[in-house]
């Protein structure tokens, strides 16, 4: 019997250890294979999963998420757009090297929704100067355009010099910064549906056809459908934006400086691995619904305009949870700023705000009401023996005039009857 107990006990304490292990790897950052990468919520702009995102890395073609975006935001589909000279120069993983062997001539033309397609589909090297020269006449007008929308984006880390992405000293950008540039670039129509497309047929002006299909191998699995875009040279190593859609749940994920083996399949498995582990995570608890975030102070006079002043301890508490996800960023840089309005005790609601506070996370704020538990009905009932006594003094001073009045009256009328 006593060795039946013992079993159970020690079968309990294993049960219990081994629960509590399962829920340490749950929260354990996945392992993966490049050297940086970020998972952000499209919605709130939290980051959920975070390695080395502000570290600079060369972007590869996923530069050419931009070079897309300022196309689309400049050009119609039907749009000709010319095979430029400077396109005709590109190396391989282009179309007039790599597809049309040749056949493409300098001032042929395509539509813009073809080149938009060989830019985002295929990745085509030549497409991304076909791009920058129909949109701002050669490619060093375009890296200024580039690096403008940078700055509006408020982006520190970043600068591009070439439309495609290619290895260039002065090209660069960290995970963080490519996140941002890949939403902004997904929020556009175009852009958003050329990523999702799994191929394309694409022609020029002269006949030349060409059938692209997409390397993302994440398009076929259920929430990748929304597409992505892949990079690839000999200093960024492999690198991919992609963008999660499921179940309401929106996320971008960048991973930056992963390994090309003969099957390419780590960035991918990368991805994978970085977004599901996101998708499992829970919020931590910030502040708990009702907890006392703050104690405003506040001096006021009981009768409002005269008597003696008072003060009294205000605290001002949340009704919900406030939450946020736990990781070395949001632990760093999350900030707390108090809004509170002029508190007026004889204004005092418990069910109406007395402020704000914003819990900021990088891009992320959330705004939530503050409430005080002391309403002008309490303020009342404090000093409800002060009031009494106040106003018992004041109905002893009444009466005490009118036994006054009465007896001024009364002496009055005395002395008139003598000179009767």
């Amino acid at each position: 019997m006593k060795r039946t107990v013992l079993s159970l006990l020690l079968a309990s304490l294993m049960l219990i250890t081994n629960v509590g292990n399962v829920k340490a790897a749950e929260n354990t950052m996945p392992k993966i294979e490049g050297k940086a990468g970020i998972v952000i919520d499209m919605d709130t702009k939290e980051i959920i999963y975070a390695n080395n995102i502000d570290g600079k890395q060369w972007p590869a073609s996923t530069t050419k998420l931009l070079t897309g975006l300022l196309f689309a935001e400049s050009k119609k589909r039907t749009d000709a757009i010319p095979y430029s000279q400077s396109a005709s120069i590109q190396p391989e993983y282009s179309l007039g090297k790599t597809l049309a062997r040749g056949k493409m001539k300098v001032g042929d033309t395509m539509s813009a929704q073809d080149v938009m397609d060989a830019l985002l589909i295929y990745s085509a090297n030549d497409s991304a100067y076909m791009v920058a020269d129909a949109v701002s006449g050669d490619s060093n007008k375009f890296a200024e355009l580039m690096n403008d929308r940078i700055k509006k984006l408020g982006l520190q880390n970043t600068h591009f010099i070439i439309p495609n992405g290619l290895d260039h000293p002065e090209h660069y950008t960290t995970p963080y910064d490519l996140s941002v540039i890949g939403r902004e670039a997904f929020k556009n129509e175009w852009v958003r549906e050329t990523l999702a497309k799994k191929g394309s047929t694409i022609s020029t002006s002269t006949g030349v056809t060409m059938m692209i299909e997409n390397r993302n191998k994440l398009l076929e699995l259920p929430g990748w459908q929304a597409g992505g875009k892949t990079g690839l040279t000999d200093l960024a190593g492999r690198s991919f934006v992609a963008f999660y859609e499921k179940d309401g749940r929106k996320l971008v994920g960048v991973v930056m400086k992963s390994v090309y083996g003969k099957d390419d399949t780590a960035v991918f498995e990368d991805m994978k691995k970085i977004v599901e582990w996101s998708l499992t995570q829970k919020p931590a608890i910030l502040h708990k619904s009702g907890d006392t975030l703050k104690t405003e102070t506040i001096s006021y006079k009981p009768f409002r305009f005269f008597g003696p002043e008072k003060t009294i301890q205000v605290p001002l508490l949340v009704k919900d949870d406030i939450s946020y996800y736990d990781n070395d960023v949001n632990k760093k840089e999350l900030k707390e700023e108090y809004n509170i309005e002029k508190l007026n005790v004889w204004k005092l609601d418990s069910e109406k705000p007395a402020g704000t506070l914003a819990v900021k996370e990088r891009e992320a704020v959330k705004n939530i009401n503050l409430y005080t538990t002391i309403s002008t009905k309490d303020i009342v009932k404090d000093n409800i023996v002060l009031y009494l006594v106040s106003a018992l003094g004041v109905i002893i001073v009444v009466l005490a005039l009118m036994i006054l009045i009465l007896k001024l009256k009364h002496s009055r009328r005395k002395n008139s009857k003598r000179y009767y």
